[in-house]
């Protein structure tokens, strides 16, 4: 067998255990709340804050980082919790970026099936801000962007820096909706969610015009080409 296949066997058994092990916390019901995922860190005393990100980075393999940002909120505040988050959330992605790098070896930017070279392609070339745009879309989970950008030469530095620009946001709105469980009408609260409201509709958006919006105004893409006038001869 040769390296590139040994390569996407790798990553293949990879991906596998890591969805078995979602499913069986999902299915056992271990998959745990902002709320308890904060009542842990409070056991954790006063360590809780100097072992928040690299905890937040081991769970993050399995747990949403939502989850773990909300949890921040509970457990530090929005001020103290936000910047905390990102950092879990910013290490959490060079994490999962390296192991995807490892797993493919020295067949890094080959792996990716050809039909997705644009975005190898418009990841290594833009960066950071690829990156950061890709943190804005909606309904993008950051963990595939994480894994398919170790997969292709984007450098870590252009990881870290996308991430904490293009996260912040997201990162501010859920610690501070965390931490405001327990008063949905509290200011706060409905800050978070008019600021995810806005982010939602702004990546939406976003993805349009990156898309071209309507094949329409891009000249009729969509359509087909009206017949000549003229008969052939």
């Amino acid at each position: 067998m040769d390296s590139r296949r040994v390569a996407n066997l790798r990553i293949a058994i990879y991906v596998a255990l890591v969805l078995v092990l979602i499913g069986v916390l999902a299915i056992t019901g271990n998959i745990p709340s902002s709320s308890e995922a904060r009542d842990f860190g409070d056991d954790l005393g006063p360590l809780a804050p100097i072992l928040y990100v690299p905890l937040f980075v081991l769970a993050n393999f399995a747990i949403a980082w939502v989850i773990l940002a909300g949890a921040a909120g509970l457990l530090f505040g929005t001020a103290a919790g936000t910047p905390l988050a990102l950092a879990g959330v910013t290490l959490a992605a060079l994490t999962q970026m390296a192991v995807a790098r490892r797993l493919a070896g020295e067949h890094r930017g080959r792996l990716l099936p050809q039909r997705t070279r644009r975005i190898e392609n418009f990841l290594t070339e833009n960066g950071a801000v690829a990156v950061m745009e890709s943190r804005i879309v909606p309904l993008l989970p950051y963990g595939v962007v994480n894994y398919s950008a170790g997969l292709t030469h984007l450098s870590y530095r252009d990881m870290a820096v996308g991430t904490v620009i293009g996260a912040a946001p997201k990162v501010f709105a859920y610690t501070a909706l965390g931490g405001s469980l327990d008063d949905l009408a509290s200011p706060e609260a409905i800050t978070a969610v008019v600021l995810l409201v806005i982010l939602g509709l702004a990546g939406a958006l976003f993805v349009w015009r990156r898309l071209g919006g309507s094949p329409l105004r891009r000249g009729g893409q969509g359509t087909p080409p009206e017949p000549s006038p003229h008969r052939p001869r």
